[in-house]
């Protein structure tokens, strides 16, 4: 509940602020994140660490299905196998719009 009240409490701070700032001081905010995000160093950062947890996931599932085996229930695991048959070894694109460059 504590939780919950901070989380409103939090929301309600944010409209106010917003509301105050105005249009202008939003579009002024969203035009610097937009230059941020096409920043070719912020790009290139963020596909190698895009590309770096798909390694590690890779990895983590297969610790863990070694660990876990036959323990799973066919329904999870074929999901799994049909998601691995999707994306092969990760060479296909993402939904996140990244590459693998």
């Amino acid at each position: 509940m504590r939780y919950r009240l901070t989380f409103v409490v939090g929301l309600a701070l944010g409209y106010v602020l917003g509301t105050k700032a105005g249009r202008e001081r939003y579009e002024q905010l969203k035009n610097s994140a937009r230059q941020v995000a096409h920043n070719p160093a912020v790009r290139n950062t963020a596909e190698t660490a895009a590309q770096q947890g798909r390694q590690f996931a890779g990895k983590a599932y297969h610790a863990v299905s070694d660990k876990v085996g036959d323990r799973v229930p066919d329904s999870v695991a074929q999901r799994v196998r049909s998601l691995r048959d999707h994306n092969v070894n990760g060479a296909g694109g993402d939904d996140w719009g990244t590459s693998n460059t």
